[in-house]
C-alpha cells in the first residue's frame, strides 16, 4: 500500500470512534446534519465545490447536505460513463435539475470510458481505470469553472473498511492524486449505509431516492465481469431492467435491499427457435443487509424467478440461460467484482 493510502487509513478522522452513536432516528440524524453543515461551512468557506453525482443514495445525500450548507457554491457533475443502468442518467437529470434545483453538468463520456476498458479483464484494473478517468473528467470540468477548490465524494465507512482490508479497492478511498488540485469533502465517511438513508430522509429527499438501491461507482462495469464488450454490456442493461420491473411489480423493491443481474464472460449452449444457440449466462442476485458488511440472500418465489428467467432469455438478445446466486456475504461480496 502506498504511503498516501496508508496515511489515509491511519488518519484518526477516517476511523469511526467506538463511542459514536448509531444514527437510527430523525433526532439523531438532525443532530448529525447540523454538525455536518457547520463543518462543511468551516471547511469550504466561500469556495466552490464540485460533486460527483451518480444519483445513488450516497452522492444524493452529500448533494443535499452541501446544498443546505453552501447552496449555489456547489456544482454537481453527472458523468455518463456508459456503465449506467437503463434510463439512469435521464432520471438523475430530471430529479436534480427539476426537483432540487441543483447546478448540474451532464457529461456523456461513454466512448471515452469504454475505449479505455476494451480488453481489460482484471477487476481491480477496471476499477482503477474507471476511478482514474472520473478524476480526469472532474479535473477537466474544474478547469472550466473559476475558483473550484473542493471535490465532494459519497465515501461511506464500508468503502474505507473494504479498501483497508484489501477486499476490494474503492475509487473514492485513499485521497486524490497530487495533480488534482482540490480538497476532498466527505461528510458521510463515518456512516454505514442504513445511517445514510436515515440522514437522507431527515434532509427531506424523496423516498424513491433515499431507498434507492446502492449502485457501485464503476457501475455495470463490475457486473459485466471479465473484459467488457458493448454487446454484453447492453444485454446486462436490458436484463437488469427486466429484473427491476418484475421486482417492483411483485413488491420486492421495498423488501429487498439490493438486486441486480450479472452477465459474465461465460457462454452456455441453449436452444432458441429450434436452433442451437451458444450465448451468455445471466446471473440474478438479490441480498438483504443492514450495514453492507454482511448480507443474506432473498428467498424468491419460484414462479417469479421462472417468469424473470423466461423474459430475460426471450427478450434480451444474446442470453440463453439464467442462474440465481444463493451465496451470502461472507464468503461472497455483494458485487461480483
Amino acid at each position: 500500500m502506498s504511503d498516501a493510502r496508508t496515511e489515509y487509513y491511519e488518519n484518526s478522522e477516517n476511523i469511526r470512534p467506538e463511542s459514536m452513536e448509531r444514527i437510527t432516528t430523525k433526532e439523531l440524524a438532525d443532530k448529525f446534519i447540523d454538525e455536518q453543515i457547520e463543518k462543511l461551512r468551516a471547511q469550504i468557506g466561500d469556495g466552490k465545490v464540485l460533486l460527483a453525482l451518480s444519483g445513488g443514495v450516497d452522492s444524493s445525500v452529500v448533494a443535499a447536505l452541501l446544498i443546505k450548507a453552501v447552496g449555489k457554491q456547489l456544482t454537481c457533475i453527472h458523468v455518463n460513463h456508459g456503465l449506467m443502468r437503463k434510463g439512469e442518467s435521464r432520471m438523475v437529470i430530471d430529479v436534480f435539475e427539476k426537483q432540487l434545483g441543483a447546478n448540474l453538468i451532464y457529461i456523456d463520456a461513454t466512448d471515452r470510458f469504454l475505449d479505455l476498458l476494451a480488453g481489460v479483464s482484471d477487476p481491480e484494473q477496471k476499477r482503477k481505470i474507471i476511478g482514474g478517468e472520473f478524476i480526469k473528467v472532474f479535473d477537466e470540468e474544474a478547469a472550466k469553472i473559476e475558483g473550484v477548490g473542493f471535490l465532494g465524494q459519497g465515501t461511506i465507512y464500508p468503502d474505507i473498511l473494504e479498501s483497508k482490508d484489501g477486499i476490494k479497492a474503492h475509487h473514492n478511498v485513499g485521497g486524490l492524486p497530487e495533480e488534482v488540485k482540490m480538497e476532498l469533502v466527505e461528510p458521510l465517511k463515518l456512516l454505514f449505509k442504513d445511517e445514510v438513508r436515515v440522514v437522507g430522509s431527515a434532509l427531506g429527499l424523496p423516498d424513491e431516492m433515499v431507498n434507492r438501491q446502492p449502485f457501485p461507482g464503476p457501475g455495470l462495469g463490475v457486473r459485466c465481469t471479465g473484459a467488457i464488450t458493448r454487446e454484453r454490456l447492453e444485454a446486462l442493461r436490458e436484463s437488469d431492467a427486466i429484473l427491476r420491473e418484475e421486482f417492483k411489480n411483485a413488491g420486492l423493491d421495498k423488501k429487498v435491499w439490493q438486486y441486480f443481474t450479472v452477465v459474465p464472460d461465460l457462454k452456455a449452449t441453449g436452444v432458441k427457435d429450434g436452433v442451437r444457440a451458444f450465448e451468455w449466462v445471466c446471473i440474478i442476485r438479490a441480498v438483504n443487509t443492514k450495514d453492507a458488511m454482511s448480507a443474506t440472500i432473498e428467498r424468491i418465489d419460484w414462479e417469479l424467478l421462472e417468469k424473470i428467467s423466461y423474459r430475460i432469455t426471450h427478450e434480451v438478445p444474446g442470453i440463453t440461460r439464467c442462474l440465481y446466486d444463493v451465496t451470502t456475504k461472507p464468503t461472497a461480496t455483494i458485487e461480483f467484482e
